[in-house]
C-alpha cells in the first residue's frame, strides 16, 4: 500500500508564480492537484501605486499543469473579478494533509465550503461547524497548517472578540485580503 506521503513524493512537481497585487504567491502542484500556495511576507500594505492591479504570470505557465492553470485562474479571478470567481471550476488539491481523515482536513473543508467570500467566522463557530465545539484551538492550528491559502480561505477566520487573530502571510496579509474581500462585495452588491 502506497501512502500518501509517498504517493506526493512520486508527483513531477511544477511551479509557477504568480504576481499578484499583494506579492509573489509561489504555487506548487503536479497533474493530480495543487501542492502548496506559498505567500510572501508583507511588511506594508501595498499601495495603489506599487502594487500590480491585476496579476501576470512570472514563468513555468507553458509547462503548468492544468491544476496549477485553475489555480492561477481561481486566483486572477479573486483579485481582480471575484464576480468570475463563482464560474471558475477550484483547482483539485494533492497535499497529504489533503488527503488523510483528520480533523484538520474536517475544518479546512468545512471552511472551503461553508464561509463564503466577504465573509468572516470565529475559530469558535468554524470549530462548531467541523463537528467539535472545544476544538476552536485546534481550528487555530489548522488555519496555521493549511497549504493552500486564499484559496482556502483561512484569513476570513477570526477571533470571537472581532480581532483578526494571527495569520500565516502576516497581518498586514491578512487585514489585506478581508478588506479586498469587503470592498469587493460591496461593488459587487452595487
Amino acid at each position: 500500500q502506497v501512502t500518501s506521503k509517498e504517493r506526493a513524493s512520486q508527483c513531477q512537481e511544477k511551479y509557477v508564480v504568480l504576481l499578484s497585487p499583494v506579492g509573489k504567491l509561489e504555487i506548487s502542484g503536479c497533474e493530480t492537484g495543487v501542492h502548496e500556495i506559498k505567500l510572501p511576507k508583507m511588511s506594508v500594505l501595498p499601495n495603489g501605486m506599487e502594487a500590480p492591479t491585476c496579476c501576470e504570470l512570472s514563468g513555468g505557465a507553458a509547462t503548468a499543469p492544468d491544476p496549477l492553470q485553475q489555480c492561477v485562474a481561481w486566483l486572477s479571478a479573486y483579485f481582480c473579478e471575484p464576480s468570475r470567481m463563482e464560474q471558475l471550476p477550484l483547482p483539485p488539491f494533492h497535499h497529504p494533509m489533503l488527503q488523510q481523515d483528520s480533523f484538520t482536513k474536517q475544518v479546512l473543508w468545512t471552511l472551503l465550503k461553508e464561509v463564503k467570500f466577504g465573509e468572516a467566522i470565529s475559530y469558535q463557530k468554524l470549530a462548531e461547524r467541523a463537528g467539535n465545539s472545544r476544538a476552536a484551538r485546534a481550528v487555530g492550528g489548522a488555519m496555521r497548517s493549511n497549504p493552500i491559502p486564499i484559496i482556502i480561505p483561512c484569513h476570513r477566520v477570526i477571533c470571537s472578540s472581532g480581532q483578526i487573530g494571527n495569520y500565516g502571510g502576516g497581518n498586514l496579509m491578512k487585514e489585506w485580503l478581508l478588506s479586498h474581500e469587503k470592498l469587493q462585495k460591496e461593488k459587487l452588491a452595487d
